[in-house]
């Protein structure tokens, strides 16, 4: 079935006439081990937010037993229920990955209201156990952690004290990403600025260049970004001759110059956690987040952009991190100069999930 779109086989005509010809009852024979499935709202190689869950795959696919099925390019609409369908009723997936924001509601809801014996995750703090159905769930990587490790090392890279930030939506995960990368920065450099321009959408590649080059031309001497993917934003910054963070998933091949480091997801833990509790039959987590702690976020490998004291201080940050140390120190104000909180807030509090500020150091606005 390779190169054929599940969504065209899940009609009833193609899937009738493959029952018909390969003897297999509508619900497909279950592989022997177990199956499981991932779709991507975007290609698999984007250097981005598809290809952190590609990777994530590629480490189940190392395990004995497990067979992992995928679609890449699959919208959120009801084009993911036809794929999900696909998935559980052609190849018997007991465990599925759908890994785009838009899919959750109301498709995966339904499709785990459908199917009660397979199990389903997204990759967002959504899931509600007050209506949700539990064979559903969420799973998260704080990779706002990652993020003030990028800006510790971004800090003391610098030679113009002029960064910037390229951000897709003022909603709180970016923000918080954003606050947190500003934080790194400041601890180690108080007179560096954060510049921030806020595309509007998760991907606008020429939106994207746009503002990486305003803010080459500004005098930033880094680039760092939550989009979706980083490549047009890290390759801009290469050929302008500056610096650039990763975010995601690794983008240091594409600046072999100027690359610092990067805040990567790393889900390949989650998915083979969870093979692992399936395979011995013990119920998955509905929710799990986490950070370096658990092993779900990782700092791309420095590049030639990261100066001998960055790379020193970033080291040992992450090692705090794995402490659980916080580093929204209190107390914090925003860029406006509001006081946001007095205590200091840490690595895990609920309450990062409402961020609706920029803090000191950050040079925009989110209106």
């Amino acid at each position: 079935m390779n190169g054929i779109s599940r969504r065209s086989l899940i009609k009833g005509a193609a899937f009738g006439a493959i029952a018909a010809t390969t003897g297999l009852p509508l619900r497909a024979r279950a592989a022997d081990g177990l199956t499981i499935g991932i779709i991507y709202v975007g290609p698999r190689d984007d250097f981005g937010w598809n290809q952190a869950h590609a990777v994530g795959a590629q480490a189940l696919k190392a395990i004995p037993g497990v067979t992992v099925v995928e679609e890449e390019n699959v919208p959120e609409t009801s084009a993911v229920s036809k794929t999900m369908e696909s998935m559980i009723e052609l190849d018997g997936a007991k465990l599925l990955f759908p890994t785009s924001f838009g899919y959750f509601d109301p498709f995966m809801i339904e499709a785990a209201k459908k199917y009660p014996d397979v199990e389903f995750r997204h990759p967002t703090s959504l899931w509600d156990p007050k209506k949700h159905p539990m064979n559903l769930g969420g799973y998260f990587c704080y990779l706002d952690q990652a993020h003030y490790v990028n800006g510790i090392a971004a800090g003391l890279s610098t030679k113009s004290n002029k960064i910037g930030f390229i951000a897709a939506k003022p909603i709180a995960l970016v923000l918080r990403n954003v606050n947190a990368f500003t934080t790194g920065v400041r601890k180690v450099n108080p007179n560096a600025e954060v510049r921030l321009i806020i595309t509007g959408e998760w991907s606008l590649p020429v939106r994207e260049a746009e503002a990486a080059n305003a803010l080459a031309d500004a005098g930033c001497d880094i680039l760092a970004c939550h989009v979706d993917s980083p490549k047009v934003i890290v390759e801009t910054a290469e050929k302008r001759g500056i610096k650039s963070c990763g975010h995601n998933a690794d983008q240091s091949s594409l600046a072999p110059k100027g690359f610092i480091t990067g805040a990567e997801l790393k889900w390949g833990t989650v998915y083979t956690a969870y093979a692992d509790l399936l395979a011995k039959g013990e119920k998955l987590p509905n929710e799990n987040y986490g950070g370096y702690d658990k092993n779900m976020v990782q700092s791309t490998p420095f590049g030639a952009g990261a100066t001998p004291e960055a790379q020193a201080a970033a080291l040992a940050a992450i090692e705090e991190l794995k402490a659980g140390k916080p580093f929204f120190i209190g107390p914090i104000k925003s860029n406006t100069g509001k006081l946001v909180s007095e205590k200091t807030i840490e690595l895990y509090d609920p309450g990062l999930w409402g961020t609706d500020y920029l803090v000191e150091g950050v040079v925009g606005s989110i209106t």
